[in-house]
């Protein structure tokens, strides 16, 4: 399939025309893009440059990839129309140190530690949890 973009790198233009298929829901969230064989012989492109397309969308979150199961469209539907919108909430309390975290940090258990949890949303659908703790400071 000769290129009409001009100067655009092949794999660019395959994952153009792949996000195009699944924004316009042609592939669906959670269904399974075609196998690397297929895209390669679809677009006359090495399995590199497929490769490539698929990297690129699935740096853009636009897709999944199972090592064994395949490339699937991410369930959460990125349309080009969709308001993406990214939240992150924080929470700290004091907790008691368990035997882990008092190795950790060289202290007895049950010692006093600061815990944090962030919790990362986008559209509403958790995407990360960042759980962090510090020793809690003299004066605190």
């Amino acid at each position: 399939m000769p290129t009409p973009h001009y100067g655009q790198p092949r794999y660019r233009v395959i994952a153009d025309q792949l996000r195009e298929r699944i924004e316009s829901g042609s592939i669906p969230p959670g269904a399974l893009l075609p196998t690397e064989s297929a895209l390669t012989t679809e677009f006359r492109a090495s399995r590199g440059t497929v490769r490539q397309a698929i990297a690129v969308l699935r740096e853009d979150g636009l897709v999944t990839t199972e090592h064994g199961r395949g490339t699937s469209a991410s369930p959460i539907l990125h349309g080009r129309g969709a308001e993406q919108t990214a939240e992150s909430g924080t929470e700290q309390r004091e907790i008691a140190a368990d035997p882990e975290l008092a190795a950790l940090f060289g202290v007895e258990i049950g010692a006093t530690l600061i815990g944090q949890q962030r919790v990362n949303r986008r559209n509403g659908v958790v995407e990360s949890v960042v759980r962090s703790y510090r020793l809690q400071r003299s004066g605190q």
